[in-house]
């Protein structure tokens, strides 16, 4: 993720450059993807940073918030989670691992890994509001909304398995 986010600015930085010596629309679209990519990752980066610097996966999975009703599960079930969601990537698979971690601490990480993509989610509409100053609109509505319905996948997954794991967890041993 670290290598995409530096290479997105490199990229707006250099096409920048190339912007101001010869003006062509193409590299102001390429200037203002590259920059938006890179705002996204960037944003990725810096919120599950503080995250986990404030929270240190230490969430109350007991809160309202963190509950997943029964229609929800209906609704992970017509969706199919359990089929596709092995295909998405985990940003650190080891505070899932339950040979490093209790499932009390793994239940933790995921309330705390769904409040990271929620606020991703949110702040993935920011760059929305650069398109005063650079036009472009389209490029930045999709790629926010892009960006919001990636990090909602996370979510969903999240709140998928964590039924599964305080089921773990309130077995007698666990």
């Amino acid at each position: 993720m670290k290598i995409i986010a530096w290479l997105s600015v490199l990229v707006t930085i250099v096409f920048l450059i190339i912007y101001q010596i010869k003006a062509l629309e193409i590299f102001f679209t390429i200037v203002i993807t590259a920059g938006t990519v890179s705002y996204h990752f960037w944003m990725r980066i810096f919120v599950g940073g503080v995250y986990n610097l404030v929270l240190n996966n230490k969430v109350d999975y007991n809160k309202k918030w963190f509950r997943v009703g029964a229609t929800e599960q209906k609704l992970y079930k017509i969706i199919k989670v359990k089929k596709w969601k092995r295909y998405f990537p985990t940003y650190d698979t080891n505070v899932f691992d339950k040979n490093q971690h209790s499932w009390h601490e793994i239940a933790g990480a995921t309330c705390q890994s769904e409040l990271v993509h929620e606020t991703i989610a949110i702040l993935s509409f920011l760059p929305i509001v650069a398109s005063m100053w650079f036009g472009a609109m389209l490029v930045f509505v999709l790629t926010s909304i892009f960006s919001a319905l990636f990090d909602l996948t996370f979510v969903i997954i999240q709140r998928y398995n964590r039924p599964r794991v305080l089921q773990t967890l309130s077995r007698p041993h666990s």
